[in-house]
């Protein structure tokens, strides 16, 4: 069986991870191919030299090398319609088309949409670099802080909290003046600003029937206690499903998961693939428990993929498969015991101006209950580099406690080094005091 997986980075490495430690991959003599790859994922993978987003080229070598299933990482080829490139030349693909895509790809569809079909969502207004001042006026009737949302893809970082008028007034100058996120900030939504605590959540499904992964915690924010500006997340641990209940996990499904799979279906979008929920926990004026979507993606996000998937007991590829051949009705997930806490090891002055090339130490150690997955990492001879923002990511697994899960990942993290490492110190810690609680 030859497999191919397009993206490169910490997620695509967790994913080629658990595929290569399928027992169905195994007995199947099988191959795994990645676009471009790094020096953690090629230690399991062949690396093409193939850009994610060249969806022409991919096809090609897809067809010309026998690719049996076809796994998309990242959004962009999935926004660009590669699963229908793909599925229109009888090829195997796991992902949604770039129509359902556009739940992720256009904030102001999927808010559209929420709104359609009554799916619990904060208040929200759509606009654009030619009504700025209306936006202004919208979040001065909403009360601050309110929330600013890019409309299009802007990996994760498209999102701000603006404590005041002047924040929200110099947020959208970045948006439709300075243009930092291109044509993607150009148009915008500004949101109620939601109190709660945040769960990410990931639905595999073939459009009809799902499954829901175990839940995990993110922390966006590049500073401790979630402070300074967003990133594509520094961290995460799962599962935090302590965090619900069973009256809140079963209105996950009735409010928020069916409702969304049944609207797409009616909008003529079937969603195949991971749809990742990233809901706020609210209390309603009875102090209820309530769920509202914060955002959905139409992918497997990076780091909770690499929380999660450890994880899994059962056969990951099957999963993948279940999906896309529309039997996931009769797939059994199975889950391990335990926690993980996945801790990213950045390059300091990410999210903004940093330097690579630094050369890391460590990686030959011997990692105890733990993984070290390449997010932004190059070979250079016999030596590994940094070669991005994040760099790597540090899951640290105990069978029996979270706070064990925590102090493997930082144990392991001082195992590691390379020039201006940074990370926060702090991850899990909020989930811990909680679980405490």
């Amino acid at each position: 069986m030859n497999l191919l997986v397009i993206g490169n980075g910490g997620r695509e490495h967790a994913i080629i991870h658990q595929i290569y430690n399928s027992a169905s991959f195994k007995t199947e003599n099988s191959k795994i191919y990645c676009t471009i790859g790094n020096p953690g994922i090629n230690k399991l993978a062949i690396p093409i030299e193939i850009k994610p987003t060249d969806i022409k080229s991919l096809l090609e070598f897809a067809l010309s090398n026998r690719i049996e299933l076809t796994i998309v990482g990242p959004e962009i080829p999935l926004s660009l319609g590669i699963v229908d490139e793909f599925e229109k030349n009888g090829l195997k693909i796991f992902g949604p088309s770039q129509k359902a895509a556009e739940i992720e790809t256009s904030k102001v569809f999927s808010k559209d949409l929420m709104n359609k079909y009554g799916i619990p969502t904060a208040k929200s207004e759509n606009f654009d670099y030619s009504n700025v001042d209306s936006a202004i006026k919208y979040a001065e009737e909403l009360g601050y802080p309110v929330v600013v949302k890019a409309d299009g893809l802007a990996a994760g970082k498209g999102v701000v909290i603006a404590e005041n008028p002047r924040m929200l007034k110099n947020t959208l100058s970045d948006f439709t003046e300075k243009n930092i996120f291109g044509e993607s900030g150009r148009s915008f939504l500004i949101e109620e600003f939601l109190k709660g605590y945040e769960l990410s959540v990931f639905v595999i499904t073939d459009g009809d029937d799902y499954l829901i992964l175990p839940s995990s915690q993110d922390h966006k924010k590049i500073g401790e206690n979630d402070t300074g500006k967003n990133t594509g997340g520094m961290g995460a641990y799962a599962p935090a499903d302590f965090l619900t209940d069973d009256k809140l996990y079963s209105s996950f499904k009735t409010l928020i998961i069916e409702p969304t799979l049944n609207a797409l279906r009616k909008e003529n979008r079937k969603y195949k693939g991971c749809l990742y929920a990233g809901l706020m926990i609210s209390e309603d004026s009875k102090g209820e428990k309530v769920p509202f979507v914060i955002e959905f993606n139409c992918r497997f996000g990076d780091p909770e993929t690499q929380a999660v998937l450890p994880l899994i007991k059962s056969d990951f590829l099957e999963l993948l498969f279940a999906s896309v051949n529309g039997k996931i009705s009769g797939y059994k997930l199975e889950i391990k015991q335990g926690y993980s806490c996945c801790v990213v090891l950045s390059s300091k002055g990410y999210p903004e101006n940093y330097e690579t090339g630094k050369i890391i130490k460590g990686l030959d150690d011997n990692f105890q209950n733990c993984f070290i997955f390449h997010s932004g990492t190059k070979s250079d001879g016999d030596k590994v580099l940094t070669n991005g923002g994040r760099v790597l990511s540090v899951v640290g697994i105990n069978e029996n406690s979270l706070k064990e899960a925590i102090n493997t990942s930082y144990e392991n993290i001082k195992k590691i080094d390379f020039e201006n490492k940074y990370y926060r110190k702090d991850i899990a810690l909020k989930g811990l005091r909680l679980l405490i609680k």
